[in-house]
């Protein structure tokens, strides 16, 4: 991942976490080491990222300390000395082993099922969501409450035509996790690892199903996927919401590319004769 580009077009530094932070959180600062692929720093067993959501982040930091998931290692969030969540501008969390894995697309599914079964009853977020934000708009768009034009070369041709298969749904909505694809950590026989949560509020089976969409479309997953998750409720109705949210988003995301488009136009034809 490219890192912040100056006006020059040159990457500006890595923001380092302030000794005071580091000593407020029970580490040191000269033990602090980048982290790959983002802006967090990890001193041994915590890792410290900066916030630019703090209503966000101190959501997030509440599920995560909540969240009871047996089979699952979660990176439970750190308070400061004086117990806050976030300090200047950084907030903690324990370090999970691990790294992300092709191919154990059931074990995470699996995850976002426990996910959602260990979040029925948190409350819903309250946070502003920024009214720009692609996902957030793509979410509303995939259940029908909003409407937007989407650029039909870049999957509102799908989206439309996928559209008019969306039925009545019973299942409630609840907090979920919406991205779980790809985030999930792996270490030999160790439980799989969350160091995340992408907060939603959909019915519970939708997270797994945004899963098993974003396997298809960008994992080499098959459709035999999606049959060997049946048994969840509603599920061809869930597959087809989470289809119609990746499409919408990158339909609107302007930096949505080809690669992109064709994963999702091959799983919107899977999910089209299961549905």
């Amino acid at each position: 991942m490219l890192g912040p580009v100056t006006s020059c077009g040159v990457s500006a530094p890595r923001e380092r976490p302030p000794e005071h932070v580091c000593a407020a959180f029970g580490v040191r600062a000269a033990d602090a080491e980048p982290m790959p692929g983002g802006l967090a720093w990890r001193c041994g067993a915590v890792v410290l990222k900066p916030v630019t959501d703090r209503a966000r982040a101190m959501f997030v930091a509440r599920v995560l300390e909540r969240v009871d998931v047996p089979g699952l290692r979660v990176a439970r969030p750190i308070r400061a000395t004086d117990g806050r969540w976030i300090l200047a501008g950084w907030a903690a969390n324990r370090y999970v082993t691990g790294s992300t894995e092709q191919g154990r697309f059931d074990e995470v599914v699996l995850a976002a099922v426990r996910l959602s079964q260990a979040a029925v009853g948190l409350p819903r977020p309250s946070y502003r969501v920024p009214e720009d934000d692609v996902d957030a708009i793509a979410d509303r768009v995939a259940w029908g409450e909003r409407e937007v034009p989407l650029d039909e070369t870049k999957g509102g041709r799908w989206f439309e035509i996928l559209a008019a298969a969306r039925r009545p749904m019973r299942q409630p909505d609840q907090v979920v996790h919406g991205d779980l694809f790809g985030t999930v950590l792996f270490d030999g026989d160790a439980a799989p690892g969350i160091v995340d949560f992408s907060p939603y509020y959909r019915p519970a089976e939708w997270g797994a199903a945004v899963v098993a969409v974003d396997a298809l479309a960008w994992g080499g997953a098959d459709i035999e996927l999606l049959h060997r998750w049946a048994h969840l409720p509603e599920w061809p109705q869930m597959l087809l919401r989470a289809m119609l949210f990746r499409l919408a988003a990158n339909a609107l995301n302007p930096k949505s590319t080809k690669a992109a488009l064709d994963g999702l136009r091959a799983a919107a034809r899977e999910v089209s004769e299961f549905v």
